[in-house]
């Protein structure tokens, strides 16, 4: 499966949750995560979405560090099957 129909998948199921999950794009502060998950009542989550079996990059790690001592959640999807759990996550923060 490709991380972009995984995506895609991520997407559509945020949406039947009712929140949004746009592209996350940072011009000059790369390793960002790709998508930005906003549910209703304000939850919020990063996930970094990837080819099954595939890890994030080194500078991608780093970010992710850096988010989640900030509080944020991080989630790395490399199956759609995770997608519930990591829904279910942000929603109980």
């Amino acid at each position: 499966m490709r991380e972009k129909t995984i995506e895609q998948k991520l997407v559509n199921t945020v949406k039947s949750y009712g929140g949004i999950a746009p592209k996350f794009v940072s011009p000059g502060f790369g390793g960002m995560p790709d998508r930005l998950v906003l549910l209703p009542n304000g939850k919020v989550g990063f996930v970094e979405v990837k080819a099954p079996g595939k890890e994030p990059r080194p500078l991608q790690v780093a970010r992710h560090e850096l988010l989640r001592r900030l509080g944020f959640k991080v989630f790395v999807l490399d199956n759609p099957e995770q997608i519930g759990g990591i829904l279910d996550a942000i929603r109980t923060t």
